[in-house]
């Protein structure tokens, strides 16, 4: 017989519906993506189009020479070169505080965050490192002088930005 079931199963199915709505939007707030990048602001920021918008893209895990510091152009040039004007997949980890994605770049399946750090350009970014390995490849670049290791009194670019903030300050 058709019999209305008790309010409590109902009111768990909802419980239930609204938790899968709930993941399901936390899902989508770290999607990957893919897109044609067609900025490069830095050597870690880039803009990648999708859907014919501009989406910013801060490199996860890695940070290059700020604008100013020794290295920013050459480090902003192989991004560049590795990435612009070419189709890419970021897989996002967040935002930053500037609203910016954070994500692994793929381009034709290689990690440009990775590159960026193997040919010296970059440091693997201690304050925010999941991928323990880049420390290793960090460490090769360094060993042999690749790009911004060329100098033994590389500064990285949290303590630039840490001493520039101290100097404003005064």
């Amino acid at each position: 017989m058709n019999e209305p079931l008790p309010a409590a199963p109902w009111a768990r199915i909802r419980k239930i519906a609204a938790y899968a709505a709930l993941m399901c939007a936390a899902a989508a707030a770290h999607a990957d993506f893919s897109g044609t990048v067609v900025r490069i602001l830095d050597g870690d920021t880039l803009d990648v189009l999708v859907d014919r918008a501009p989406v910013r893209v801060r490199l996860a895990e890695i940070d290059a020479p700020e604008k100013g510091q020794p290295f920013d152009t050459k480090a902003r040039q192989a991004l560049a070169d590795l990435v612009f004007r070419r189709e890419v997949r970021v897989t996002e980890a967040g935002q930053d505080r500037h609203g910016r994605r954070i994500g692994t770049i793929f381009v034709d399946g290689t990690s440009a965050n990775r590159t960026m750090v193997a040919s010296g350009m970059a440091w693997a970014y201690r304050a925010y490192l999941v991928d323990r390995s880049l420390i290793r490849v960090e460490e090769e670049a360094r060993a042999t002088k690749r790009g911004l290791w060329v100098d033994s009194d590389a500064q990285a670019p949290w303590q630039w930005r840490a001493e520039k903030r101290v100097a404003s300050a005064q």
